[in-house]
Parts: C-alpha cells; structure tokens; sequence
C-alpha cells in the first residue's frame, strides 16, 4: 500500500461515526447480552463449535442485532452477505444465493445471510428464502425491532430460532463508553479527554439502553469541549447537555411499542396518578 493509498483508507477511518468505528468484532469484546451468550448457552456455544443455525434477532435499535450476526460470521469464519429488506427484492436474492453456491463449491466456505429489517420483506420476498435456508445454503439472520410472530412468515419462524436482545444496562453502557474514551485506535482516546460522573450518568440516560445512540451522544459532547488554560479537556454535565437536548420515548404507530406506551399510561392512572400519563 503506497503513502496516498494509506492516507485515504485513514481519512475514511476517521469519517466513520465512533459508534461504527467501536463495533466489537470478537465474542469477547461484545458487551452484554448475557442471556444469549454466557458461558455454555446454546448461542455461544454454536458460533464456538462452528455449528450454527438460522436465527431472528428481535431487540430494540442499538441492542447489537448487527453487531452479533457480524460477529458469528467472523469466529466462524463464514462469507458474510448483508442484506437491506428497504433496498432489495427478489432478483437480489437469486443473487446473493448463487454468490453462496459459489462460495461453498469452489471456497468450501458457509455464508451467513444477514438480512437487516427482514420484518419489511412481503410474504413473497420471504417465502424466497425457505428452499436455501432448508437445505443449508445459507445460515440466515433477520434483525427486526417489531414482533417476528406478526412480521415473519410462520414457513420462516419454524425454520429459525428467535431470540431477544434486551437494551443495554446503565452499566453495560459505561463500559462501552469508557472504552471508546480510552481506545486511542478507533475511539477518542487520542483526545485525553475526562469526563464527570454526572454528564456520563446524563449521557447514558439520554441513550435509553442503546449502544449506538450513547456513543453517538458521546461523539456530540466531545465536539463540544474546549481546551482549559491547563490544557485539560472536559466533558462536563452542562457540556453534555447543551450537545444532548431530551431524550424521545420509543414509538411506532402501528406495533409493539404503541401498545407498550398505551399500556404504562393506562397503568399509570390505574395507579391513582392522572399527572403521571401527561
């Protein structure tokens, strides 16, 4: 790689969003879900002993649906397609399927199709699927933040397992923040900065159990931060706050979401509370 070749490939780095440039790539650098990947659970112990099996990742944004589908295909070393049910049809399908015949007649190799929102692929667009899944084509991955009993095909469910990614604890997200203010590869730790207790607690409020939104929280607050007389650099609660603004409650019109947010209001009054539900 020559001077110029080296320089661009860092300059694209450096574009990357922090939350893009931290995804872990190793099952031990991945932060929680424990439920899913403890030690001798039977995900962990799939992608560990190379035999995996078809699975639906249904968990809130940021929960590491894609991070983990990645994941799997690394430590197994798979040929790892990713797949947009916004952007692609049926034709990209026949595509992506005979790139893994290809694979495993001349490269011996598995390919793990992660198919990202496969909850907005039609009935025809999964039904697609079925033959290759059954037969051991392709290892499939769906991420989706709705119900898969209401989304997903019940041909498509019987064929895979589904299992729930929870939100990331507060604890879980400090972890993953202090990682990135210390990483000085791929994080802000060429910055030295520190931060206060309180803007981090604020941060990780703001970030409601997403890993995504409370890096990129934290990327806003560092922009913000100046340089003191004594060359320190500080992000502090007023700092956090001013890059942060509120935080938005989770909805989604027509699924789950709308009946948990109407569910708590009902609760709430149920409760004896009418300012609560306001």
């Amino acid at each position: 790689m020559d001077l110029f070749s080296r320089s661009e490939k860092e300059m694209e780095e450096a574009a990357r969003p922090l939350a893009e440039r931290m995804r872990p790539k190793t099952l031990e650098a991945f932060v929680g879900q424990t439920h899913l990947l403890g030690k001798e659970s039977l995900l962990r112990t799939a992608i560990e002993e190379d035999r995996l099996f078809s699975v639906i990742f249904w968990g809130p944004p940021g929960s590491g649906k894609t991070t983990l589908a990645r994941i799997m295909a690394s430590e197994t070393k798979s040929h790892f397609e990713t797949f947009s049910a916004v952007l692609s049809g049926v034709r990209e399908i026949r595509a992506v399927i005979d790139e893994a015949g290809a694979q495993r007649h001349y490269h011996q190799k598995k390919t793990v199709l992660f198919v990202d929102e496969i909850h907005r692929f039609n009935k025809a667009q999964q039904d697609a699927f079925l033959p290759h899944v059954e037969s051991g084509l392709i290892t499939l991955i769906g991420a989706t933040t709705e119900n898969p009993s209401f989304e997903v095909i019940s041909p498509l469910l019987s064929r895979a397992r589904v299992m729930v990614l929870q939100p990331f604890s507060d604890e879980e997200l400090s972890l993953i923040l202090r990682r990135a203010i210390s990483d000085k590869e791929r994080g802000l730790g060429a910055l030295s900065l520190e931060i206060e207790p309180n803007a981090l607690e604020h941060i990780i409020w703001t970030a409601d159990g997403d890993a995504r939104a409370v890096l990129n929280n934290l990327e806003a607050a560092a922009s913000l931060v100046k340089e003191t007389d004594a060359g320190d650099r500080k992000i502090t609660r007023a700092v956090a706050e001013a890059a942060l603004q509120r935080k938005a409650l989770q909805y989604d019109k027509h699924g789950e979401e709308h009946y948990n947010l109407i569910s708590a209001f009902h609760k709430s009054l149920r409760g004896s509370d009418p300012d609560a539900a306001l």
